[in-house]
């Protein structure tokens, strides 16, 4: 699979979980899916994780409450961190969310993300440089490898 190739099936794997209701543990499509399990499932379809990685359960409020950077953790065997210059479709946008790396996006086109969010109660889109949700210290990935080609 090229790159190219790869971030597509991302992208387009993000968007069939568009107005998936917004649950917490969720990560059924069309039926419920948190920030997290998004993730899991769409890097799944691509190769980039398998099905069995679960980081649950995790309160729902923990980013309020703790300092380690636990979202960060769980992603970084799958990832490398990348610039803001460097992003790209089909990569991955951290947000800060109380204390800590707390919310995930997946990027369509910069601005513009795809994540499931719990103030809207659904997956959707979001503008990284407008929404007040994403717009707060973020922190970019990639999944992409060469060894992946």
């Amino acid at each position: 699979m090229t790159e190219q190739e790869f971030r597509n099936a991302i992208v387009r794997e993000a968007k069939t979980w568009l107005s998936t209701p917004y649950h917490h543990h969720g990560d059924i499509k069309g039926v419920g899916v948190d920030c997290a399990m998004i993730l899991v499932r769409v890097y799944a379809v691509v190769g980039v994780t398998d099905e069995s990685i679960d980081p649950r359960p995790y309160p729902q409020d923990w980013h309020l409450h703790r300092d380690a950077e636990r979202y960060l953790e769980t992603v970084m065997p799958y990832v490398r961190e990348i610039s803001s210059e460097e992003v790209r479709p089909g990569d991955l946008v951290l947000t800060k969310f109380g204390r800590t790396y707390s919310h995930s996006a997946i990027m369509v086109e910069y601005p513009r993300v795809i994540h499931a969010y719990a103030v809207d109660k659904v997956v959707t889109y979001a503008d990284l440089d407008k929404d007040p949700f994403v717009t707060r210290d973020k922190k970019y990935f990639t999944a992409w490898r060469e060894s992946m080609s």
